[in-house]
C-alpha cells in the first residue's frame, strides 16, 4: 500500500514537472512578455560554464560598460546643425555574454507566418533591427530573419519618412534607392541596413508595417546576435510606432543575473501596471530625445549623505550631462568626482582593508558586510535604498563582497551618470512618457 502511493506521487510529481515549462512564453491578459538572463537556461545563448562564478561573469560582463557609456555619452552630445536637419507582458531573460554586452532579450515574432527571435531589451535605443539571411558577419549559429519567407515584408526606398528618421542613413541626392544605413553599437562594433517593413509580433500583440532594420553586414563583437528591440524616447521606438496600442507606458523587472532558471517581465501598455508606485519626473532632452533622464539630487551612503556638487548631477541638454536609466550597462557609473566622494564615504564606513577586482575597486571580507551601510539614491519626489543584493556582490565562495558601481570612462563627454541594470533587478521599473514619470517599486522578478 505505502509503495503504491509512493509510485504515484513520484508519477505525480514528474508528470508536474514535464508540464511545467519555465521558458514557456507567459500568457495572461495583458501585454506581458517574458524578459531573459542573456546567459539564462531560456535564452538560446551560450552560458557560462558551470565553474564559471557570479562575480567573474558580472566582471567579464562589466568589462564592456566602458564602451557602452562612451558610447551614450556620444549619442548626448549635440550633433552639428547639418546632421541635425538630415536627420504587452513579455518574459525577459539575461543575454549571454557571447554578445559582449551584459543584457536581457526577449521573444519577438517578425513576419508573416512569425520567425522567432531573441531580441535584447533597449531603453536607450529606438530603432529596431534583425540579422537577415546573406549577412556579412553576423553570427553564424544563430537565427536570422529571411525576409523573402514572409509574406508581409517589404524594403523601404529613400522617399519614405522613416528613412530621414534613421541615424547614419546614405541616400542618392536624386533617383530612387533602397534606404540604407550605417550605425555604431556599444562602442566597438558596427553594421549595415536596409530599413524595412513588417509586422511584429510580441506575446498576443501584432503591430503591422513596423519598421526596422535588416541587416546585411556587421563587425565586432557588441552586435546582438538575433537583433534588437528599441524601448527609447525617439520616433523609430517600439512606443511611437505601436501609437494609442500601448498608450506610451511599459514597465519591466528584470531578474537577477543569479535566477538562471528564471525569467523577469515586460508589460507593455497601462493595463497590469502597479498602482502604488513612487515616481520621479521624466526628463526631455531635445538632442537626444531617445534617452530617459531622470534628476538625481544626490546620493546617501547610510544616514550620511554624500558632499556633491550640485554641478555634477544637474541635468544640462546642452551638453548631454545629467542621469539616465539603461537597461544595457551592467553596473551603476557615475561620473568620476561623483563616483570617488560616494566610494570613499562608503569605504569610511565600512574600513577595509580594501581590493580591486576587475572593475570594481571596493571589494573587502564578506564579514564585514553586516555593518555595510545601504545605498540610497535620491531622486525629485522618490528616494530609492537599493537592496543590499543590488549595491553589493560576492565571490563564489561568499569570502568577498565588492561595491558594484564604478566611474564613468574619464573621456571628453564624461558628463553622464548611468543607473545600471544589475542596482536595477527585481524591481519594476515603470516608463509612463504620456505622463512624464518614472516609477520604482519592489517586487520579485522571477
Amino acid at each position: 500500500m505505502e509503495l503504491a502511493i509512493v509510485v504515484v506521487l513520484f508519477s505525480y510529481l514528474l508528470s508536474t514537472a514535464l508540464a511545467f515549462d519555465p521558458c514557456a512564453s507567459s500568457k495572461s491578459d495583458y501585454s506581458d512578455l517574458s524578459v531573459i538572463p542573456i546567459y539564462g537556461k531560456c535564452s538560446p545563448f551560450n552560458p557560462p560554464k558551470p565553474a564559471s562564478s557570479l562575480l567573474s561573469t558580472v566582471i567579464k560582463m562589466a568589462s564592456k560598460d566602458p564602451e557602452r557609456v562612451s558610447y551614450l555619452s556620444s549619442l548626448v552630445a549635440v550633433p552639428p546643425p547639418a546632421a541635425r536637419k538630415g536627420a504587452s507582458s513579455v518574459p525577459i531573460a539575461p543575454g549571454q555574454q557571447v554578445l559582449n554586452i551584459g543584457n536581457y532579450v526577449l521573444r519577438a515574432k517578425i513576419g508573416t507566418p512569425g520567425q522567432l527571435m531573441f531580441m535584447v531589451l533597449d531603453t536607450s535605443s529606438d530603432a529596431a533591427w534583425v540579422p537577415c539571411s546573406g549577412c556579412t558577419g553576423c553570427a553564424a549559429s544563430s537565427a536570422v530573419f529571411t525576409s523573402n519567407a514572409s509574406s508581409s515584408y517589404a524594403s523601404l526606398d529613400c522617399s519614405v519618412p522613416e528613412c530621414t528618421q534613421v541615424r547614419g542613413v546614405s541616400c542618392p541626392t536624386t533617383g530612387p534607392a533602397s534606404c540604407s544605413f550605417n550605425q555604431s553599437y556599444g562602442g566597438d562594433s558596427s553594421f549595415s541596413a536596409t530599413l524595412s517593413r513588417d509586422t511584429l509580433r510580441l506575446a498576443n500583440d501584432a503591430i503591422p508595417n513596423y519598421s526596422f532594420g535588416c541587416i546585411n553586414s556587421a563587425s565586432g563583437g557588441s552586435i546582438p546576435p538575433q537583433g534588437l528591440l528599441g524601448m527609447g524616447r525617439g520616433s523609430m521606438s517600439l512606443l511611437s510606432q505601436s501609437g494609442s496600442l500601448y498608450s506610451g507606458v511599459f514597465s519591466y523587472c528584470l531578474p537577477s543575473f543569479k535566477s538562471y532558471y528564471f525569467s523577469g517581465s515586460l508589460k507593455l501598455g497601462p493595463l497590469g501596471q502597479p498602482k502604488n508606485i513612487k515616481t520621479t519626473p521624466l526628463l526631455k532632452n531635445p538632442h537626444r530625445p531617445s534617452l530617459y533622464y531622470v534628476n538625481l539630487t544626490g546620493i546617501s551612503i547610510g544616514k550620511i549623505q554624500v558632499s556633491i556638487a550640485p554641478e555634477l548631477l544637474a541635468f544640462d541638454p546642452n551638453t548631454g550631462a545629467g542621469t539616465i536609466i539603461d537597461s544595457g550597462t551592467v553596473i551603476t557609473r557615475f561620473v568620476q568626482p561623483v563616483y570617488n566622494a560616494t566610494r570613499d564615504e562608503f569605504r569610511k564606513q565600512v574600513k577595509g582593508p580594501f581590493s580591486s577586482l576587475g572593475a570594481f575597486d571596493t571589494c573587502f571580507s564578506a564579514t564585514n558586510e553586516e555593518i555595510a551601510p545601504p545605498v540610497v539614491l535620491h531622486f525629485t519626489g522618490m528616494d530609492l535604498v537599493l537592496p543590499i543584493e543590488n549595491s553589493l556582490i560576492h565571490s563564489s565562495s561568499g569570502s568577498l563582497a565588492c561595491l558594484a558601481m564604478a566611474a564613468a570612462p574619464n573621456n571628453v563627454n564624461s558628463v553622464l551618470n548611468v543607473i545600471a541594470n544589475l542596482q536595477q533587478q527585481n524591481l519594476r521599473i515603470l516608463f509612463d512618457t504620456a505622463n512624464s514619470r518614472l516609477g520604482i517599486a519592489r517586487e520579485l522578478c522571477n
